[in-house]
């Protein structure tokens, strides 16, 4: 009787060893070896995708009358690569660059487009501005809501403020805005045009004559200057000159100028109207 109890243990300490020696192999391998974590992100990707396929083929194998260790092992998981960087935000994420010139595009037909005009004179509205749009109250706990962007033109054909807003996602243009009177700050492209038409005025001498005595050569380009502007209106002043009357339906610009690497040039008294193209002082 003691011999049979012995050999009776014997047998399942082997069997229990058997059975520690099998999951140890099944382990080894499901597993990814220490090799993959030595080789490049790609490959790690690629060994955790395999692991992932095998723990789950295990038990679609079992559904399927396959174990782990003799059934047919499953295709790798696919492992999906991010977006191409610029493509497409996602959620509140500022607009990417393809967004911003999509949207740019969708903002007008081309017959809109042709129709207005921009500040050198050329085809087109000025581009001002491109905002990602708040969103509709309604929006506010969608966990994805829409992307829409805010476009502003100012068109000079018509001295407006073009606004539109477009649906990232459908392509739409959802609204559709034009106000008169109505004017943001100047882009830098208008600055430049502003002092442009400065330079080409009588009333651009004193500029001209301030940047030879510190430079010691002439100024025949705004690219010699670094320039900046604010919107001037006339409802802000209490004299305003006959060619600057206008301001504020008009799209008129104040300068402040610096020479490139050098002082300043005090040009606050001059006001361009970028919308008749002519230039006024003031003070």
């Amino acid at each position: 009787m003691h011999q049979t109890v012995r050999r009776h243990l014997g047998k399942m300490m082997a069997g229990a060893a058997i059975a520690v020696t099998a999951t140890a192999v099944m382990i080894g391998v499901t597993l990814p070896g220490q090799a993959g974590a030595d080789e490049s992100t790609g490959a790690r990707g690629a060994g955790s995708a395999a692991a992932a396929g095998t723990g789950q083929g295990g038990q679609q194998g079992a559904g399927t009358g396959q174990d782990a260790a003799g059934g047919e092992a499953p295709a790798p998981g696919v492992v999906e690569g991010a977006p191409a960087d610029g493509e497409k935000g996602i959620g509140r994420d500022p607009l990417t660059d393809d967004e911003l010139k999509r949207v740019e595009k969708l903002a007008m037909t081309r017959a809109q487009f042709a129709g207005g005009r921009d500040v050198e004179g050329d085809r087109g509205p000025q581009h001002l501005s491109t905002n990602l749009s708040e969103l509709e109250p309604s929006e506010v706990d969608d966990p994805t809501p829409p992307r829409r962007a805010e476009v502003s033109f100012y068109d000079y054909k018509t001295d407006e403020l073009v606004t539109r807003t477009v649906n990232l996602d459908t392509g739409k243009v959802e609204r559709a805005d034009a106000l008169k009177g109505v004017q943001p700050s100047p882009t830098p492209k208008e600055n430049r045009e502003a002092t442009e038409l400065i330079l080409a005025s009588p009333l651009g001498d004193g500029l001209k004559k301030d940047y030879k005595d510190a430079m010691g050569k002439p100024l025949t380009s705004a690219d010699q200057l670094w320039v900046n502007g604010g919107i001037y209106r006339v409802d802000r002043e209490e004299q305003v000159p006959a060619a600057l009357s206008k301001c504020g339906v008009h799209r008129c610009v104040r300068i402040t100028s610096k020479v490139k690497n050098g002082p300043w040039i005090d040009t606050r008294d001059l006001v361009v109207d970028l919308s008749a193209r002519t230039v006024g002082r003031i003070g």
